[in-house]
Order: structure tokens, then sequence, then C-alpha cells
């Protein structure tokens, strides 16, 4: 294996894998003959989803079930030679049984007979695996589990047409699931992460997979819902009880781990709390679930400028850290649902969360200017970050046509961090201590109400209210001056500069919505909405001298005292409507918009009425075969840190002036998608176009002189377009998945440096081929190959290659035991220059012990087998090419002890 990743030969080591993987494949299905055919009525129609069950003689041999697809066909693998009941079932119809004893693959179809009497129905000995209804589907858990899963995505992974990643993230027929609920209440908040890798799976009943789901059942149907949701079903005797386990593990280097994860559950009350407390580096909340908490992907799609302000706040810089050489956490999460009445529900739940994160980073920066340089970086960070994220949830449905709702939330951050800065260059070498303050507060309060007042209108309301103060204080320490002739520094042994910065934020908002039934086949929606927003920003940039005297650097233009209040108010009008099976929806929103900006004594007032088209079509061929088209002309307003017009300190190296005069983006974004899959067949084809293309954008202006920068922002109305094709197909043949994924993105835009405005393209791509095998008693095994390239056409043209090679193997073995690896290896290579940047190898391994009866567990971890000290990655910007060198934790190995209630 290490032979061939020296000599770089990925392709003959993956070949060599696919044939491994072959060979346990193919003496498997030599064993195994298939049965096919097409179950109808007694008109000769095909029947969708009926069950087909092959119970065998034998006791030794499990059974064997299929699901008709949307043509009536079923398709069974038995056992050769063996003798088969097989009971074909569809609802309302008399079951059909007969004997099979096939040794050669084989036809046989099915036509069952109306049952004239339902209610007296055949009571079958075993229970259904997979029941699909419309948008949900059921799969049964005792007729996949093999006894040997620990969590709910060991269960899951076992399901066909759901995929679970090592971090928990879920597939459900190729959608991602964003909402998990367990018996129809959302856990810890639908957070899926956090369910996935903690419900035990021995509490699960069912586990049913929404599609198009609606938290607002009279909603659905109205509202265009792409959502999936994972519905748990506990067993009877999980329904009034308490379990969970507790896990304690010790290691090398002193390493620690305590992670107790209890739940009770009964009807009217749930309660859960995971805790987590450890120093090995592994993450209970990241960055990722923090986004997921504020609207992840979606609000992405929704509201690009509000993903990116969480992207780029401060608190999620901290949080975002994923390699680091040291780390200390202490993690906590408690939820409580109660049901009050018949009617009413109240939830809540808090996550906490301190730890202590060590970095260090060696950066190699390739600046594109007229005389192109070399900046060599250094940077290593201590911080100590504590958050707490809580809400509140009221929920009263007096009845089916009026649902209330209530939720308060608020998050509390805190956030130190001592770090050193050092920078080599041709103009001179700079060493700087760094220390920040972050203290942060959100306040959010939301009611809405929903009222379905007749046949043919339902009416909604939702009103939001929300709180931000955030307090980053900042401080560079040095012996060298800084930013010459951009801040005005006065002499000394050591420069001490600080800043302070504080911003608030006061939003309400609230929509009012009439969903008009006109008929079957045609709706018209109108709305009404209201979007005041009142913050402020004050800033201040300072040198504190040795002789205790301030240094001001409001003299020379800095420090800013800004407010900024922006008033929406819109109407909306959308018309949706029916033809065949293509549903068309377009829209028209009228906004008219007010905003005042005061920078001290100086102020501005302004006022612009947009019209905003909207236009959506999906075709729905079948359930399973769907196409989307969505097009919207978006408008987007800047925040207070883009508008205000003096200058500030953005860090060592930039000096950054925003502008009061701006006034919004404005961009096209279109979205085409086909989707098409088939759960019993194990197929799933995916294929997705995105198109952003600016007509009026707010672009950065950057004056650079050696490593000093200075920006501001510009009005833009040169046409900026990005455009992205992405494709996924994977395809399971008996006990082996093959799954393809492909990804093309171009991006021309345009670069304002030095007074030049020059185009700039950069064109990603890549692919990515895997194999995954489903052996029941063999090592299941899933390898994956990713190529991919990168080309950046700025001054210069740049080129870039890389290969990724990973592994997962799972194996139950000796009933009683599960081995788990994963590895991977990375090689970047600089193509224009014909150099490897970098390589890194990554591996992790486990074994569980634990036998069937005892409550103990006992496991062994290694991290980090082949002791890797860092990883490089590079990237390209503006005018920089950087090549990053990251330092991660040692290697390290850890006994657990996993006590289960």
């Amino acid at each position: 294996l290490m032979e061939c990743l020296m000599k770089n030969d990925f392709e003959k080591l993956i070949i060599l894998i696919i044939l491994l993987l072959q060979t346990g494949f193919f003496s498997v299905q030599a064993q195994n003959i298939q049965v096919t055919g097409i179950v109808r009525d007694s008109i000769n129609q095909p029947l969708v989803y009926a069950n087909v069950f092959a119970v065998p003689k034998a006791k030794e041999i499990n059974i064997t079930y299929a699901v008709t697809d949307e043509d009536g066909k079923y398709n069974l693998k038995l056992k050769k030679g063996k003798s088969y009941e097989v009971t074909t079932s569809f609802m309302g119809f008399i079951n059909e049984k007969v004997i099979f004893n096939f040794t050669k693959d084989t036809i046989y179809n099915f036509t069952l007979k109306e049952n004239p009497n339902q209610l007296d129905e055949i009571e079958l000995s075993y229970t259904i695996p997979i029941v699909v209804k419309q948008d949900t589907t059921t799969y049964n858990a005792d007729s996949f589990i093999t006894g040997n899963e620990r969590k709910l995505k060991d269960l899951l992974k076992k399901l066909p047409g759901i995929e679970v990643d090592r971090k928990g993230n879920v597939l459900a027929n190729g959608k991602k699931v964003t909402k998990l609920l367990v018996e129809n209440k959302p856990f810890f908040g639908g957070n899926t992460k956090l369910g996935v890798n903690n419900i035990p799976a021995d509490a699960i009943d069912k586990v049913q997979v929404l599609e198009n789901y609606n938290e607002v059942a009279m909603l659905k149907g109205l509202q265009d819902d792409d959502k999936v949701a994972l519905n748990i079903k506990l067993k009877e005797d999980k329904k009034k009880f308490i379990f969970g386990d507790l896990e304690a593990g010790v290691g090398v280097k002193k390493r620690y781990l305590v992670h107790p994860k209890l739940f009770y559950y009964s009807p009217k009350t749930s309660a859960n709390f995971i805790g987590d407390f450890n120093n090995h580096g592994e993450k209970s909340f990241t960055f990722k679930d923090y986004l997921d908490f504020e609207g992840g992907i979606s609000k992405m799609l929704s509201d690009a400028s509000g993903y990116f302000k969480l992207y780029n706040s401060d608190f999620a810089k901290y949080l975002n850290n994923q390699n680091f050489t040291a780390q200390k956490q202490l993690f906590g999460a408690f939820s409580l649902h109660q049901a009050i009445s018949n009617s009413s529900d109240f939830s809540f739940y808090s996550i906490s969360s301190k730890s202590k994160t060590n970095t260090q980073s060696n950066n190699s920066n390739f600046y594109l200017v007229d005389t192109p340089f070399l900046e060599a970086r250094t940077n290593t960070n201590n911080i100590d970050n504590f958050f707490t994220i809580g809400k509140i949830t009221l929920d009263y449905d007096p009845n089916k046509k009026t649902d209330y709702a209530f939720t308060s939330f608020v998050k509390l951050t805190h956030s130190n961090s001592d770090g050193k800065i050092n920078t080599n260059n041709p103009t001179n070498t700079i060493n700087l201590i760094t220390k920040a303050n972050i203290d942060a507060i959100t306040l959010k309060q939301n009611i809405s109400l929903n009222k379905n007042a007749s046949k043919k209108h339902t009416l909604t309301f939702d009103g939001n209210y929300s709180f931000v103060k955030d307090t980053p204080n900042l401080q560079w320490t040095t012996n060298q001056e800084i930013l010459q002739g951009l801040i005005p520094l006065q002499t000394e042994p050591i420069y001490n500069i600080l800043q302070s910065k504080k911003k608030e934020a006061h939003n309400v908002s609230f929509i009012a919505k009439d969903y008009w039934v006109v008929s079957r086949f045609h709706h018209i929606y109108t709305s009404f909405g209201v979007n005041a927003k009142a913050s402020a920003f004050f800033s201040e940039d300072v040198q504190h001298l040795a002789n205790g005297n301030i240094n001001d650097f409001s003299t020379s233009g800095f420090g800013n005292d800004f407010t900024y209040n922006f008033l929406d108010t819109y109407l909306g009008l959308e018309y949706k409507f029916k033809i065949g099976n293509t549903t068309f929806k377009p829209a028209l929103f009228y906004h008219n918009y007010n905003w005042s900006t005061q920078q001290f004594t100086d102020k501005n007032t302004f006022s612009k009425n947009l019209f905003l088209p909207q236009f959506t079509t999906k075709v729905n061929f079948r359930n399973s075969e769907k196409l989307n088209f969505k097009y919207k002309l978006n408008a987007s307003f800047l925040n207070t840190k883009m508008l205000a017009n003096n200058y500030i300190l953005s860090s060592f190296n930039r000096v950054y002036r925003g502008n009061s005069l701006l006034r919004n983006n404005l961009y096209h974004t279109a979205y085409l998608s086909y989707y098409k899959n088939n759960l019993f067949k194990g197929y799933n084809f995916h294929i997705g176009a995105n198109l952003n293309k600016k007509v009026k954008s707010i672009k950065t202006v950057t004056q650079i002189s050696g490593i000093n920068q200075f920006s501001t922002q510009i009005l833009f109305n040169e046409p900026e377009t990005n455009w992205s094709l992405n494709t996924s197909f994977s395809k399971r043949i008996n006990k082996i998945r093959y799954k393809t994924k492909v990804s093309y993105n171009n991006s021309v835009y345009y670069q304002l440096l030095n007074t030049i405005q020059s185009q700039n393209k950069s064109e990603v791509y890549y692919i990515e081929p895997s194999i995954k095998s489903y052996f029941k008693k063999l090592p299941n095994l899933e390898v994956g190959y990713r190529k991919g390239f990168r080309k950046y056409n700025t001054s210069t043209t740049t080129k870039y290659e890389n290969e990724k090679l990973y592994a997962y193997l799972d194996y139950d073995f000796l009933t009683d035991f599960i081995f788990e690896a994963d590895f991977s290896y990375d090689l970047n290579e600089n193509v224009t220059t014909n150099q490897v940047n970098s390589s890194y190898i990554n591996a992790n391994a486990s074994l569980f012990y634990q036998t069937e009866k005892s409550p103990f567990g006992f496991e062994i971890q290694a991290s980090n087998l082949f002791n890797a000290r860092f990883k490089e990655t590079n990237s390209i910007s503006d005018f920089i090419i950087s090549d990053s060198k990251t330092f991660l934790m040692p290697r390290f190995v850890m006994f657990k002890v996993v006590y289960k209630l």
C-alpha cells in the first residue's frame, strides 16, 4: 500500500481494491439466484409498492424481501437450491403464496385478486421491512439489525436508500436530511448530528423518511417544501424508559474522555442530556453545527448575504478551527419536551461549550502584483472559547385548523485569544503579539399564527424581533512599525495598538400571507411584509504610548460612530397552477426601500423602489423522478461596517474604509435540478446546475504596497457570473454500491488592484468514484478516489491538481467485536511549476467489544496512526497564491469503557 502511495499509483491501487471487493462479491453471488417478475392486479395493471416476502424453510437462512417499483417489478435474491415460501401482499388484495426451490435465475409473475372484505385480511407472521406511502417511507428496524449496532447511525447505514457519513450527516434517497424527530417531536431542536451519533440503536422500532416535510401540517401542499426529515419511532418498552450509556476513557500523553448520554422518554415527557469532557481533539459541536442551528444551507440559498455574515462573524471564525495542536473541551446539551395538554406543547433545549484550543500554521504567500514577491508567515494562537445557546418553544393547536407557536432564542459567546504572528518579506521582518477579546449576545423572538379560515383560504402571520450586540476588542504589539503611511504611529521602542468595536442591531419583521385555493389546480398567494432594522457601529483605533498617553488615530480619519436605519415594505403576488404533471408558479414582489445613515453629524437619507420577479417550475414525472427550476432576481443591502466611511484597522497589514453612499447588490440566481431514484432497484441519480449573475455589485478596491493593503468598496456595474454543475449517480448491485460524483464550477469576476481593472477567471472541477460493500458476515469496505483540478487566470495562469484516496473499514466479527478503521491520503501539486506542494496521510482505528447480555463494553481507539504533524493546503485570492501548513495533534491511543443503561 505505502509503495503504491509513494509512487502516486492511485489508479492501480483503486483497481486492486475493486478486484478484492469483486472477488468477495462473486463468491457470494455464485451461491445465489435471482427471481424477478411483475406483480399485477386482475385487470393486468402493475401494483406499485407491493411486498414480496421469501421465508426460508431452513432457520439459519434470513428472510428475503422485495418491494415492487413503479412498474410493478420485483427482484428477489435467494439461496440456490433452498426452499422458500414466498408471499405477495398488497393492501386491499388477497395475499398469494407459492413455494420456490429454484436452482437458476427465474422469472415469476404474480396476479393478485381484490379482497371482497378488506377487514378480513390475512395476518402475516413477520413484519414488512419497508412500507412506502406517498411521501413517507417506513423502515422496520428489526428487519435490518444484526445486534452489533450501537447508535442510530449504525442502523441507518443498513437501510436501503439512506447514507450516513463519518460525521453523522444523513442523505435519504440522495437528499440531505435537515430535521430529526423522535416520536414526531424535534430532537434537540431538530439537530440531526446529535441524534444520529447518540441515540442508542436498540431503542429504535421504526425509522421514517418524511419527504416534502412541513412542521405545520395545514401548509403542506401550499408552501414549496423540499425538506427531508427523519422520524424515529421507539420500541414499546422504550416509550417510558431511561436509556443511554456512559463512556469514559484514558490514553497515552494524558488523554482523557468522559461522555455521558442519557435519555428519558414517555408519551408526555422526554428529556435528553449529552455531555462531553475530553482533550483528544474531538469536537462535539462544530462550525457546521452552528450554521445548521442558524439555518444552514437553506439559509444560504434564500438569504446569501445573511449566511455569509454568519460565516464571517468573529465567533464563527474561532469555532471553525478544524486543525489544532491541542484542545480541551467541556460540552453539555440538554433538551426537554413536555406535553402540557392535548393541544399544547412546551419544549426547551440548551447547548453549552467551553474549550481551549492551540493552533499553529505556516503560510507561504506569493503576491501577484507588478513586482511579484514571496512572504513567509507563521501564526500561533491560544484560544479560550465559551458559548451557550438556548431555545424555548410553545406550541398551541386548539384544533386542526389553527396553529400558534412562540419561540425565544438566546446565544451568549465569549472568546479570548493570545497569538503570535511572524512575517518575513522583502521589505521587512515583523514579529507581533496579538490579543483578542470578544463578547456577543443574540436574542430572537418569533411568533407565528396559522389559520385555516375556510376551505379556500389559509392565513399565516409570522413576526420576528432580534437584538444583536457584539463587542470585539483587539490588540497588536510589535517592535517594528507597521502600516507605514496608513496609520499615524508615533515612534516607540514597542508599538502597542488597540482597537475597540461595538456593534448593535435591532431588527423587527413580519409577513402576513393569504393562501387562496381557487380550485384544485389554481392557487393565488398574496403577502404583505415589513422588515425594519436599526443598527449602530462604533470603532476606535489608538496607540498606547510608553509614557501612559494615548495616540488617538481619529485625527487621521480613523474611528466610527455610525448609525444605520433601514425599512423594507413589500407586497407579493404569486400564482400557482398545474397543467398535467407540471406545476408553475410565477411571482412578483414590489419593494419600497428607505434607509438613512449618520456618521457623527453627517446624515444621508435614501429611498428606492424595486420590482423583483420570481419563477418556479416543478415537473413530477413520477414520485421518484422530478425536474425543478427556480429563478429569482435578488437585491441585498449592506451592513453597518461596509457603510461606515471612516478608516478602521482590519488586521496588522490592512486598513479598511466603508462607503455610506453605496446602494445595493442586484443579481440573478437560477437553479435547475433533475432527480431520479429507485429505492428497490438501488440506484439514485441527481444533476443540478446553478447560475449567479451580478448586475450591480459592491466591489472591493485594493491598494497594495508590499504586504500592506488599503481597501474600500464601490458600486460596480460590470457583470460577473458564477455557474456550477454537480451530478452524482449511485447504483447498488447485490452487495456492492458504486457511486460517482462530478462537479464543475466556473467564475468570471473582476479585480480592482492598484487602480488597474482586470478580468479574472477560475475553474474548479473534480470527479470522485467510490465503491462500498454491504456484506453481513464479511468485512465491509468503502473506497473512494477523488481527482480535482483548479485553474486560475489572473495576471498569470496557475494550475493545481489534487488527488485523494480514502477508505473506511467496518467489520463485525466473532459476534461481540466491532473493528472500524479509516484511511486517507491527499496529494496537491502545482502543475504550473511541476512541484508537489503537499502530501498528507491520516489514519484512525478502533476495536470495540461488548457481549449481548453485558452492560459493559470496551474499546481501544488509535488516532493519527502515521503521526502526521501537519497538513498542507493551497488557495488563491484576487492577488495572493497561498500554500498553508497547519499543524496537528500527535498520534495517541486511548482505552474506553462504556456502560449501557
